[in-house]
């Protein structure tokens, strides 16, 4: 897995605080970044539809600390 690149959100922060995406033949790997080791793996259509529903508020997103 170290060929993978990883993009930072725009939304995240300097510190690991964020969440990271990589594109592979594979699917979308989505990680968080202070956790690098662990990612979950998606296809580019859940990947859209999920960031549709968080962008019309169907999911909220939320923080829990």
């Amino acid at each position: 897995m170290s060929e993978i690149r990883w993009q930072k959100s725009s939304f995240s922060t300097d510190g690991n605080e964020c969440i990271e995406l990589s594109r592979s033949p594979r699917g979308i790997f989505i990680r968080e970044g202070d956790s690098p080791n662990h990612f979950v793996t998606t296809s580019p259509t859940r990947l859209k539809v999920f960031m549709s529903g968080i962008r019309s508020g169907k999911l909220p997103l939320t923080c829990r600390g």
